[in-house]
């Protein structure tokens, strides 16, 4: 049997059809628009422009940002985190990263922080390294040694985007192209890092290389830390807990003597939580070298790949932080070099241990090490590497 219908019903539906035809019409006009923000996608980015390098190179920054409370600003310039905001037990959103406030500090001398590093996170001993008979010489940038990729490393180049996506997930994809030599690396490496925001509060970090040239890789993400969300406090009063058995001793120029340490009964077992406080300042022989921590821990079960490996919590805030990996170590440090002459967005200066790194990477000096976990990459195959850290509260 048929429904009748009446005129005034009829009116009703052409004018509801004639709503959605003009819908479906912006619709399709927001289409080259960047950004794409409803209620139901739990994942956004913006994107502004962050200034002009002294070599006259744009740099844009990208505000990755989803509906959990977690907000991250990444720049092309060195492909760093700049700021990093979460909410914590009171529901206050707090940046919990070190950084500038604009371009011209992140051009002048600073301690990486929030950078992508490469081609080689960590130091080369006395600049140099033998790959395949052939002994490469690299610039000296710390002491003797090679540091973070030497004079201009992967942060201090402007990294071209390769794709934005927002929606479940929010993706910035990143590209660079490090020239044969450049640095005294060989090969051309031609690296992709992806920064992906999802919904659970966690921003995964997905690296990814290839060479023509036989060469070595360890790329790492240098960001500094301080759950407290006030910088102007030291990080000493975080927990601390990682998952390794070893770590790797280090000489008075923090270059590694070769073995693997047991952790066992030293200050540096954080194989159960235990507040950063509780030893950094012992007399231990390492602590006394580095100043603190600023070494390399042998993260347990490699064979497994991808897995957890560290977390730290601050009880005040109640944030709390999960590392993920599939990388074999952890450098762990505690901002010991932080001296007060850099200035804090929010006023005053980053002292000494306001910030901590856990810098997920390959050991420290490997290409002169016979006994460690290759660095090696060769024409054909691709580096690969991911590391997520993963937001929450207690």
């Amino acid at each position: 049997m048929l429904k009748l219908v009446s005129r005034n019903s009829i009116s009703i539906v052409f004018l509801v059809i004639l709503i959605g035809i003009s819908s479906c019409k912006n619709n399709k006009a927001n289409k080259s628009t960047l950004v794409t923000q409803t209620n139901i996608q739990p994942v956004s980015i913006t994107k502004n422009s962050y200034g002009t390098t002294t070599n006259s190179e744009n740099v844009d920054k990208f505000i990755l940002s989803n509906k959990g409370g977690v907000e991250v600003e990444i720049i092309t310039y060195g492909g760093r985190i700049t700021s990093l905001k979460t909410v914590d037990n009171k529901g206050n959103l707090e940046n919990v990263v070190l950084g500038f406030e604009d371009l011209e500090q992140y051009e002048k001398p600073n301690p990486y922080f929030g950078a992508l590093v490469g081609r080689y996170g960590n130091r080369i001993a006395n600049g140099k390294f033998i790959l395949n008979n052939t002994e490469y010489t690299l610039a000296k940038n710390n002491g003797e040694n090679s540091l973070h990729g030497g004079l201009k490393g992967f942060d201090k180049v402007v990294w071209k985007v390769e794709d934005v996506k927002d929606g479940d997930k929010g993706v910035l994809k990143l590209s660079y192209v490090s020239k044969d030599m450049e640095e005294g690396f060989p090969g051309s490496l031609t690296t992709f890092v992806t920064y992906t925001l999802n919904a659970d509060n966690s921003l995964d970090v997905l690296y990814e290389a290839t060479t023509d040239k036989t060469t070595i890789v360890n790329l790492t993400q240098h960001t500094y830390f301080n759950l407290s969300g006030n910088f102007s406090e030291s990080i000493v009063d975080h927990e601390v807990e990682i998952y390794a058995d070893k770590f790797v001793p280090v000489d008075d120029d923090l270059i590694p003597l070769g073995n693997l340490a047991s952790v066992d009964g030293t200050p540096f077992d954080f194989r159960t939580s235990k507040l950063v406080s509780r030893d950094i300042n012992s007399k231990n022989e390492q602590i006394v070298i580095g100043g603190g921590y600023d070494h390399c821990w042998v993260l347990n079960n490699p064979e497994v790949g991808y897995r957890s490996v560290a977390k730290v919590y601050h009880s005040k805030s109640g944030r709390a932080m999960e590392v993920l990996t599939n990388e074999p170590g952890v450098q762990f440090y505690t901002g010991n070099f932080l001296d007060g002459t850099l200035p804090s967005p929010n006023g005053g200066t980053f002292d000494k241990r306001s910030g901590f790194c856990l810098e997920t990477q390959h050991y420290p000096d490997t290409p002169n090490q016979p006994n460690f976990p290759t660095v090696t990459l060769v024409p054909g195959e691709t580096y690969s590497s991911k590391t997520t850290f993963k937001f929450s509260t207690k």
